[in-house]
């Protein structure tokens, strides 16, 4: 039963990272394309820009991450939501399959070889460039994830808590060392680009692994007091579904599993004496982009509240 249950989410979770919603108008006329310098990666890494204000929201992508833009861009308005609200706008473009960390080895797939550093480059490299070229502050920034990368926003706010001192999670798997989890991320992978997970963070439970886990990383979290946002569906489609095709049985069946992670987390959060994080749970929501826009736009005005801008617009 339990093997027939976990080849039926891997089926899911190889689907489900698919779903995509209808792109809004593009903001060309406020956005760049920024290619940003890494050393740690051995070649530049494509940032797409929206100046608005000292402090930025980082959006982080998911796992099939394109090469050429953001799926924040692709999938949802986000830059024309966030112009004018006192943000920049940061979008890293790439990083298919890396759960934007530290690779133990080099990334093998997607047809290349490359070397997977995304924690430096995030929290290093990247921060250091757009202080000296665009003025956004290395400090008191937010970080949002969606699916693969919700774990990365709570993770980079873990360990970095001077740079990000707000984190959301949209969809995330926050118990990543547990049970089945390191399974179904290697099929994810694999399937996502042909990854090895071996070659991200070692053997299956190994100390990596616990390191990127949310779930283990609650202390931090909380005694950084990181403002955090999780959200999660529980699978029930709505009218936001309509047009997912036959991606929307995946994707209601791997929100559903993936709840059940998100409130454990929730739970465990606030009996580790967390008080400074927003869990939102609603009575429908897919694996897919209408929800993860939805909640980024509910997130505005407290991520404004918390990174202190001031709208000009």
């Amino acid at each position: 039963m339990f093997r027939k249950f976990v080849l039926a989410l891997a089926v899911a979770l190889t689907a489900g990272f698919l779903t995509v919603a209808t792109p809004p108008p593009a903001s060309a006329d406020t956005v760049e394309v920024l290619d940003v310098p890494s050393a740690a990666m051995g070649r530049n890494i494509r940032v797409q820009f929206q100046g608005g204000g000292p402090h930025a929201v980082y959006l982080l992508d998911g796992l099939r991450a394109q090469d050429d833009r953001s799926g924040w861009d692709i999938n949802t308005g986000a830059f024309s939501w966030f112009n004018g609200s006192g943000l920049s706008v940061v979008m890293p473009v790439g990083g298919m399959s890396s759960f934007y960390t530290d690779w133990y080895r080099p990334a093998v797939g997607n047809g290349t070889t490359q070397t997977y550093k995304w924690e430096t480059f995030l929290t290093s490299e990247l921060p250091a460039w757009l202080s000296a070229n665009r003025g956004v502050s290395p400090n008191g920034n937010a970080v949002v994830g969606l699916s693969m990368s919700g774990s990365a926003a709570l993770i980079l706010a873990a360990y970095h808590p001077g740079q990000f001192i707000y984190a959301a999670s949209l969809s995330g798997f926050l118990n990543l060392s547990d049970g089945f989890w390191p399974i179904l991320v290697s099929v994810a992978m694999a399937d996502a680009g042909g990854f090895n997970a071996l070659d991200m963070w070692g053997p299956y439970g190994g100390a990596a692994w616990k390191r990127n886990d949310p779930m283990l990383q609650i202390g931090r979290l909380v005694a950084n007091n990181t403002r955090i946002w999780v959200y999660c569906g529980n699978g029930n489609p709505s009218d936001l579904d309509a047009g997912l095709g036959n991606a929307q049985i995946p994707a209601q069946f791997l929100e559903g599993v993936t709840i059940r992670t998100n409130k454990a987390f929730a739970s465990a959060y606030q009996a580790a004496g967390g008080t400074n994080g927003v869990f939102n749970f609603p009575a429908n929501g897919t694996h897919s982009w209408g929800y993860w826009g939805g909640q980024l736009q509910a997130m505005l005005p407290d991520m404004q509240r918390v990174l202190g801008a001031a709208p000009t617009a």
